[in-house]
């Protein structure tokens, strides 16, 4: 057998994991590609501390979206994935994870109102923190998981690619300074619930899902299930958007803006490389073959090392271009940055093909947890030592080789390989 031939009996024989992947991916690059593609005139129009202050508002309003999703994505998925073809257990799922949330986002509601009264910072920009904050809707109807569990990626990647454009003309009539930064929260928050309802539409039309109250007996199960993976990306999401809240805190708004370029340069390789794994995940829960975890492993570390070496070497252009000469000190922070897709990408493995297959799923929560904590103590240490925002972004990297080093521990600890 050729190499050609071996390639395509590949691809064939895993055909629905390919499509499922590729459109996983093309779903998040258009989130990504977008915000790096209106972003030079973003940054320009509404300038660093406008636009630093959007980001800040964002990473608040990620605090309590986490909160809503509250792990349900994995169970779900697994369960959609095993009953792709009775659509009863699918409206059982749905309407469960539906009523779940709704509960949940009526609590967190209440949070934000006692936050607005308690900081200062959202008070005084109060209209913009609420538009942002108005994305919940979103997160609550929205069952991401669903298309993925029957990999028909491409019905929400088609539906978001058509609202991200439809949104473009939005963007340049009505954003001109810095102080139509509440216009662009307001555009950038209904896209998000616009293309959530359309997403919902389908699901009504061409799935025969219908959206349902269920008791609270009915949901009880799937909060226990979930509740390993909600400490899990609670965690990782505490530690990721407080990054943002210290940078913008202590720093200012426009560092924070810097930060974001960087991680924009960063974002695109890394969302097309994380998503193997959840593209792999279907098959690999059906056949589970333990073997091939380690050449998953191996092949992902050298992908992780040549984008390294291509943000190195590209970086600086990639700033220059996006941010202009004002935005320069964002490509060291890219590069220190980089080193976490080589992270991601491992620890990724480790917790979709070793982890969840062996229901270890507080082993998750666990290395989230080190993750965390390593990070703060990276950070304490750091800043009683200098008061840079490098500490901050190196502090970052190194609880990444950390959480790499505990999944290991717990592997070789409990014979899971």
């Amino acid at each position: 057998m050729t190499a050609t031939t071996r390639i395509k009996s590949i691809f064939k024989n895993n055909e629905k994991v390919v499509e499922n992947y590729f459109f996983m991916t093309a779903l998040q690059v258009i989130n990504t590609m977008f915000g790096i593609l209106i972003y030079p005139y973003l940054i320009r129009t509404l300038g660093a501390q406008s636009y630093g202050l959007f980001i800040f508002a964002v990473s608040v309003s990620n605090y309590f979206i986490i909160a809503i999703e509250f792990g349900f994505h994995m169970p779900a998925l697994k369960i959609v994935a095993e009953n792709k073809t009775d659509t009863r257990v699918k409206n059982n799922v749905v309407s469960a994870i539906f009523t779940a949330k709704f509960f949940i986002a009526i609590a967190v509601s209440a949070l934000f109102v006692i936050f607005a009264f308690l900081f200062s910072r959202i008070n005084t920009n109060l209209a913009l923190f609420s538009v942002v904050f108005s994305q919940i809707i979103a997160s609550v109807i929205y069952p991401s998981w669903y298309f993925q569990g029957i990999q028909k990626m491409k019905i929400p990647t088609y539906i978001q690619l058509t609202i991200r454009v439809l949104s473009l003309p939005f963007l340049f009539l009505f954003i001109h300074t810095g102080d139509d930064i509440l216009i662009y929260a307001t555009i950038f928050s209904a896209s998000n619930i616009v293309n959530a309802l359309l997403c919902v539409l389908y699901l009504y039309k061409y799935e025969y899902i219908k959206y349902q109250f269920v008791k609270f007996s009915a949901i009880k199960q799937y909060f226990n299930d979930a509740k390993p993976f909600f400490w899990s990306s609670s965690t990782g999401v505490i530690k990721e958007e407080s990054v943002n809240i210290l940078i913008g805190s202590l720093f200012g708004m426009s560092e924070l803006a810097f930060y974001n370029l960087a991680e924009k340069i960063v974002k695109i390789p890394r969302l097309l490389t994380m998503n193997i794994n959840d593209a792999i995940f279907p098959k690999f829960i059906s056949e589970n073959k333990k073997n091939n975890v380690s050449k998953i492993i191996k092949f992902e570390m050298w992908i992780g090392i040549a984008i390294i070496a291509l943000i190195i070497i590209f970086g600086k252009w990639a700033v220059l271009l996006l941010g202009g000469n004002e935005m320069q000190s964002a490509y060291p922070m890219a590069v220190i940055l980089s080193i976490t897709i080589l992270v991601w990408l491992i620890v990724g493995s480790y917790i979709s093909f070793v982890f969840i297959p062996a229901k270890k799923y507080y082993f998750v929560t666990k290395n989230q947890f080190v993750a965390l904590l390593s990070f703060l103590l990276f950070f304490t240490i750091g800043i009683l030592i200098t008061k840079s925002i490098y500490v901050i972004i190196i502090s970052i990297t190194l609880s990444g080789v950390f959480e790499v080093l505990y999944c290991k521990y717990l592997i070789k600890k409990h014979k899971m390989l």
